[in-house]
């Protein structure tokens, strides 16, 4: 089995190696650590992790790092004698993380999964355990951990109706890898027990609830001053703001056409994009240029920068990791990948902050979070364009609705804080911080 597995990665992994460099090359950066991939580590990390105790953290992209650096955090606290390494997949989660964690916590690149690539990074690393950080799976790291028997943990677990489908079709395989976590934290009932179907043991699991609650809910320190980067570009501080956060093709042209017609009964109606992969700021300015509307790239705005044009419609942000602090500034919030693709993005985030969040049909990346935030009129759902611009216009005219939505979408972040600390109980249970 494991024979036949590696023959067939390693024909996958040369058919799909354009493709998979050609992305990385358009998210740039990408020379920068690139043989990490391979299980190849400078000498610095080897020297830090020399005779230390190591607990590797896995977070594949930004989506993820939020969270593994609130791990990081607490655990640091509870097994002080560790030394944490994090590793990522792609070049925007490694920024992040480079931004978010402190020079003494190693950041690295997760390693292909080709045997001899991640038997070379566990011998340079040696953990003690490591900890999946939502998904990202593979099989030869699950073989190598457990062949070691180091524990291994999969925390804020959420198995979607595809994943599950293709655990199981390959269930000859992860079976058995499944029954090895020590630890599974599941974000409710239904995700328990289709990991029990999939193999995970019964007792290791616990339902936590969603760990993007408590990580939305934690406010670090600001690093971006939003409302002077807008006066920068002449918006007024009593600007009406919507922000369109993690956005996906279509949304973005869309927002700007609703904002063009709604400026028209709010002339001080500015909008800020900010697409959900970096890597697509071009192709957004390219799409908003050919419809004539009047934009700027975050990029752009230094702090020499003054422009004061009443014509500018919208920002396009085309960096990555400053997502929250434009919401912070937001008087109405967009989630994106609801409208015009599927799955949508976290809506917690904006929340937690106490802003009105609006948001497409299509969220079927949050089944048990939504139903939440419906059932207490903490956000607001529409069923196509037409709708979203109805919903907009009503919010942006309506000072005191707005608090309110933003107050009750808050209060739904504050009831469903206390899974981090259940995460990193679980954690703690299994690995032993003892000096030896």
């Amino acid at each position: 089995m494991r024979f036949l597995y590696n023959v067939l990665f390693n024909i996958g992994f040369v058919l799909s190696a354009p493709f998979y460099f050609l992305k990385m090359r358009r998210r740039g950066n990408w020379q920068a650590g690139f043989t990490e991939r391979f299980g190849q580590y400078d000498g610095r990390l080897k020297m830090s992790l020399t005779n230390r105790k190591v607990i590797w953290l896995h977070a594949v992209s930004v989506g993820e790092v939020g969270l593994a650096t609130e791990l990081v955090r607490r655990l640091e606290i509870r097994l002080p004698n560790h030394k944490l390494v994090v590793s990522t997949t792609t070049t925007t989660g490694r920024a992040e993380l480079e931004k978010q964690l402190p020079a003494h916590v190693s950041k690295i690149y997760y390693p292909i999964d080709r045997r001899k690539h991640v038997q070379r990074s566990m011998g340079s690393i040696h953990p003690q355990a490591m900890i999946f950080v939502e998904a990202e799976l593979w099989p030869n790291m699950l073989w190598t951990l457990q062949k070691r028997d180091i524990p291994y943990f999969l925390v804020n677990a959420r198995i979607s109706d595809r994943s599950f489908r293709g655990y199981r079709r390959a269930g000859f395989i992860f079976r058995r890898l499944f029954a090895g976590f020590s630890g599974v934290g599941v974000q409710n009932e239904a995700d328990a027990q289709r990991l029990r179907e999939l193999g995970v043991r019964p007792e290791v699991i616990e339902v936590v609830g969603s760990l993007k609650f408590d990580s939305a809910a934690i406010k670090g320190p600001a690093r971006l001053d939003v409302s002077a980067l807008l006066a920068q570009l002449g918006v007024a501080d009593d600007a009406l703001v919507l922000v369109g956060g993690s956005t996906h093709a279509g949304e973005e042209l869309l927002l700007a056409q609703i904002t063009r017609r709604l400026r028209q009964r709010f002339p001080k109606l500015f909008t800020i994009i900010v697409p959900r992969h970096q890597e697509r700021g071009g192709e957004v300015g390219r799409e908003l240029a050919a419809n004539c509307v009047k934009f700027r790239f975050r990029n752009e705005i230094t702090q020499l920068t003054q422009l004061d044009d009443p014509e500018l419609e919208c920002l396009v942000v085309n960096t990555t990791g400053e997502l929250r602090f434009f919401y912070e500034r937001a008087d109405v919030v967009f989630v994106g990948k609801s409208l015009t693709a599927e799955g949508g993005q976290n809506p917690i985030e904006p929340a937690a902050l106490g802003k009105p969040v609006v948001f497409g049909p299509n969220m079927q990346n949050f089944p048990q979070v939504v139903p939440q935030f419906l059932a207490r009129d903490g956000a607001r759902q529409v069923p196509d364009a037409a709708a979203l611009e109805l919903e907009l216009e009503r919010l942006l005219a309506d000072p005191a609705e707005r608090a309110a939505l933003g107050l009750r979408g808050q209060a739904v972040v504050r009831e469903n804080l206390g899974g981090l600390e259940k995460t990193v109980e679980m954690i703690v249970r299994h690995v032993s911080d003892d000096e030896s």
